[in-house]
């Protein structure tokens, strides 16, 4: 410990004297914060929908069909619980429930007044609307089917809950995920830069030669930039709260033991990109091109994963960024928990340990 902690103290001056390395860690994270949580603002498509029908009649099983014939909606990813109907939203298995109560046929024959039910998860904003929209559409032109021309359309009518967002910001949604593509970008970029930097200025031959360990030098040199990620993320979250405003339902204990693992697998990228180039221009556009590409357009931050090609969804399961996006998301919108979030949580942690192992053997191969 007494080696690490001399090591981590020669790191802590690198990044005090190196004006770069503060600017990147400091100044990028604010300005991406702002540009992003102002400027995205996308619409999704091919909705996951699920359908609770209590109705059971042919009339309902008919707008069944429109809904998931329409191109717009399409099934959920498991079936929702009539007893908790909410859970396949927190769970993000789908973006909206429509409730179909009994009386909905007869209401189609006598022109009686009647309300479907609809909740959506308006953590993703844009999708929430979406989602109130193409259904009050489908709904009208299935009355619309029905009738006669010249007739009035019965008194059917969606009644949409809006739930973890009642305001539909967009920020709510992507303000969130900002937090995990910058901590991605910055800690595997400062982490490649500062291993590069020994070798190009040779001092890593300096450092070789010291009685230590190839553990020691990884450790020491990541110490201080999992403290400096970690205040980038406070940073970030301090913007997310109170300057936009998206709220904090969940765990923070839980988000930072996640938070931990995740900036972990970031600075085993870093490691590993350090061990592939000389120089730290090169480090800088190598850490770039496999952080900040994949982790934004691959993870689910800007699209959604089910509409890419077959090929890309496969490759975005070796994305970090695409596990924790779901992780953080999760804990502050909805307050979910790890019997909500267990899947996402397993893989990171899988993803985690496969690229710090590769890392450190890398590592430890290239000194040696």
């Amino acid at each position: 410990m007494f080696k690490i902690k001399h090591i981590a103290i020669k790191e802590v001056r690198h990044i005090l004297r190196d004006p770069r390395s503060l600017i990147i860690a400091i100044l990028m994270p604010i300005m991406m914060t702002l540009l992003y949580g102002y400027a995205i603002n996308l619409d999704i498509k091919n909705i996951k929908l699920a359908v609770i029908d209590f109705d059971k009649s042919s009339d309902s099983r008919s707008f069944i069909s429109s809904l998931y014939n329409s191109g717009y909606f399409t099934y959920p990813d498991q079936e929702c619980n009539i007893n908790n109907p909410e859970g396949v939203l927190k769970s993000g298995k789908a973006a909206g429930i429509i409730i179909i109560r009994q009386g909905f046929a007869k209401a189609l024959i006598d022109g009686s007044d009647y309300e479907l039910g609809l909740s959506v998860d308006a953590a993703d904003a844009n999708t929430a609307s979406a989602t109130a929209s193409y259904s009050n559409m489908i709904l009208q032109k299935f009355l619309q089917s029905r009738l006669p021309y010249g007739m009035e359309i019965p008194g059917v009518v969606i009644s949409t809950q809006i739930l973890y967002n009642p305001d539909l910001k967009s920020s709510h949604f992507f303000v969130p995920g900002l937090i995990a593509v910058i901590l991605m970008m910055i800690s595997a970029l400062l982490t490649s830069i500062t291993i590069a930097r020994e070798k190009e200025t040779g001092t890593m031959e300096q450092l070789l030669t010291a009685p230590v360990t190839p553990h020691q030098i990884i450790a020491g040199k990541v110490i201080p930039y999992i403290g400096l990620a970690f205040l980038d993320g406070i940073l970030v979250l301090a913007f997310a709260v109170f300057h936009f405003g998206v709220p904090f339902m969940g765990s923070a204990l839980l988000l930072l033991l996640f938070g931990f693992i995740y900036i972990t697998a970031a600075l085993s990228i870093g490691i590993l990109i350090s061990t592939l180039v000389k120089t730290q221009q090169l480090a800088m556009t190598a850490a770039q091109l496999v952080t900040v590409l994949p982790s934004v357009m691959l993870s689910g931050f800007i699209f959604e994963i089910k509409n890419m090609p077959i090929v890309l969804q496969y490759v975005s399961r070796i994305i970090p960024a695409r596990y924790f996006l779901e992780i953080i998301r999760g804990i502050m919108l909805k307050d979910s928990a790890i019997n909500v979030l267990w899947i996402e949580s397993l893989f990171l942690i899988i993803l985690t340990f496969v690229l710090l192992t590769i890392a450190t053997k890398r590592f430890k191969l290239k000194i040696g």
